[in-house]
């Protein structure tokens, strides 16, 4: 096992960002956050990849933040948590306007940073065996990675505000419950029901994916006029597409479309 605190690994159209910190639970360090910045920035510079997968080696996807960087005086701490806030916060960045799909792959302890970055993406599988917790309010602090954003889009501000201020603990099965996954599956099958999942979003029309990514996040943002517009830009821009093409003749020809990502 390589002793890079993230790893990069790309198999054809799919590429799979893993925190790799098993024997502390991922915990997100300065190091483990400039690593997952630099992946991020490769897998957006690199047009063959369809489909993204966020994973966490070992038994946790990730416990949170590196506490132990959050010791000593106020002066000392707020020199440091930037080291680890903002490349983690420009990572996140790239991956939500990234136009192919992003999807956390979750076992184990979902905790702080870590129910932050699965929040953040766009659709999260979860092993049955996932626990998940904010826990910022449980160190004192309010909480990053984009959480404060994507929860209350996610479950209501009702919910969000009870999730974010008591900082309980919630199953698997609550968890999809909530809407904080799309699905559960056994702990066993977590790794093949991931790659069936990302493979068959990489043999999808990977520009309207993007395109309808992108409707979904700036939704709440706009006016009905400002996203009736949008929807008309992006169907406009996918009409240009060879996988418009297959999928219209596909259905006419009463078949399946083979789409191909252009």
């Amino acid at each position: 096992m390589s002793d890079q605190p993230v790893l990069l690994k790309v198999d054809g159209p799919i590429a799979r960002i893993v925190f790799n910190r098993p024997k502390v639970l991922n915990a997100l360090s300065v190091a483990a956050a400039e690593a997952f910045l630099a992946a991020c920035k490769s897998v957006a510079a690199d047009s063959g990849n369809r489909v993204v997968i966020i994973a966490g080696e070992g038994r946790a996807f990730m416990a949170g933040g590196d506490i132990s960087a959050f010791e000593g005086s106020a002066a000392e701490v707020r020199m440091r948590v930037p080291t680890i806030m903002e490349p983690l916060h420009e990572g996140l960045e790239i991956l939500a306007g990234l136009p192919r799909p992003v999807v956390a792959s979750l076992q184990g302890a979902v905790a702080g940073a870590g129910m932050s970055i699965a929040l953040s993406t766009d659709l999260a599988i979860a092993a049955d065996n996932a626990i998940f917790t904010l826990a910022y309010s449980k160190l004192g602090t309010s909480p990053d990675g984009s959480s404060s954003w994507t929860l209350p889009r996610l479950v209501g501000l009702r919910k969000a505000m009870e999730i974010a201020l008591l900082s309980d603990v919630y199953d698997a099965p609550e968890a999809l419950r909530l809407g904080l996954v799309n699905r559960v599956v056994p702990a066993a099958d977590l790794a093949s029901e991931t790659d069936k999942l990302a493979r068959r979003l990489a043999d999808g029309p990977t520009f309207a994916f993007g395109r309808t990514k992108a409707l979904l996040r700036g939704s709440l943002d706009n006016s009905l006029h400002d996203q009736l517009a949008a929807e008309a830009a992006g169907f406009g821009a996918c009409i240009g597409t060879a996988d418009f093409a297959e999928g219209v003749g596909a259905f006419l020809g009463k078949r399946q479309p083979t789409f191909k990502g252009k």
